[in-house]
């Protein structure tokens, strides 16, 4: 009786074990992929988005790191999303532009005027738009624009307050077409330079000045020799969250919301971050790295970025106008 009463119990047990079996295999594994370690700045947002997905879809999504190039490489990521064979990637928004050239819009001089400026065009109708058309016209879903990482001016010569203070200087430019221009409508003198050259170039005074990220600006010890910090932020630079349609598609309804919402709340979170440490960095360079900082009134900046705006996106055709124009009004 108790070997028929073991047997009896036991066979609901299996059955059960098979249903957990089937149940726990069928939970849902995000690879998401990014071409820099994981203490860089996409791996710090890929950290951020992991821990909030999993616990938003209280475990039945699993997002696996992978840096360092492991899944794809930045160039190719958005190519292997569109194919599925990959699930999702931080791409830098100028390495998207092969694939979706509206994407260019957000490299134009003062498309963002400022920081609130760009979070009513990231977080609002604007970028809800952007979305919408990338997917409808590449099949890949942008989750988080995430953080925007601006570049700072630095020069040699004199201190910077207003537009007019920028005539003749020397600056050192990359050899982009959209940068030179700027500069040129700055009233500043661009010498297009390749990386390699220009420290020496700055250091040994061929160039004036020049412009990077905020951090990177401490890290080459520019602060030495260039003892002049103008917070223009006339470029930002964004590395989205995107993910494939057909990862996308293996997610429930419910599960698909809550993929969004973790890259959303993720993407505010380190933006927030992100900005921190970018003035606690300008900090650093006024009080231990010596320069002395200004924050010119951007007026005629603005001004003159909108025709270099205009400019290039007459020459992308009347979808990269009005996206231009969508921006802009974003700003009143």
């Amino acid at each position: 009786m108790k070997r028929g009463l073991v047997k009896y119990l036991a066979a609901p047990l299996v059955a059960f074990g098979l249903t957990a079996s089937t149940a726990m295999a069928a939970d849902i594994t995000m690879n998401l992929g990014f071409g820099a370690p994981e203490d860089s700045l996409y791996g710090r947002f890929a950290k951020i988005f992991k821990e909030k997905a999993e616990d938003y879809t209280g475990g039945s999504v699993e997002v696996k790191m992978r840096c360092c190039n492991q899944i794809s490489s930045e160039d190719e990521g958005f190519k292997a999303m569109q194919l599925g064979t990959v699930d999702g990637f931080f791409i830098t928004a100028n390495n998207v532009s092969p694939h979706w050239s509206l994407m260019d819009v957000t490299v134009l001089p003062y498309v963002f005027q400022n920081k609130e400026h760009l979070e009513r065009v990231v977080d609002g109708p604007v970028g809800d738009f952007m979305k919408e058309r990338l997917q409808a016209d590449t099949s890949v879903h942008l989750l988080s624009f995430g953080p925007a990482l601006y570049r700072d001016f630095y020069n040699s010569v004199r201190p910077v307050n207003t537009m007019a203070d920028m005539a003749g200087l020397k600056v050192r430019v990359p050899k982009n077409e959209v940068m030179l221009a700027t500069f040129k409508a700055f009233g500043a003198n661009p010498v297009p330079l390749a990386w390699s050259e220009t420290p020496t170039a700055l250091q040994t005074g061929t160039v004036d000045g020049g412009d990077n990220g905020t951090s990177f600006i401490k890290d080459m010890k520019f602060f030495e020799f260039e003892p002049h910090l103008v917070i223009l932020e006339h470029f930002v630079a964004m590395a989205p969250l995107f993910a494939s349609d057909s990862f996308m598609k293996r997610l429930s309804d419910e599960q698909r919301e809550q993929i969004q919402r973790a890259a959303t709340d993720a993407g505010a979170e380190f933006r927030e971050q992100v900005s921190a440490e970018t003035e606690e960095v300008r900090n650093w360079l006024v009080t231990e790295g010596g320069m002395k900082r200004t924050d010119p009134d951007k007026t005629d900046f603005v001004a003159a970025a909108k025709t270099v705006q205009l400019e290039f996106a007459e020459k992308r055709g009347p979808e990269f106008v009005e996206l231009v124009k969508k921006i802009q009004d974003a700003a009143q």
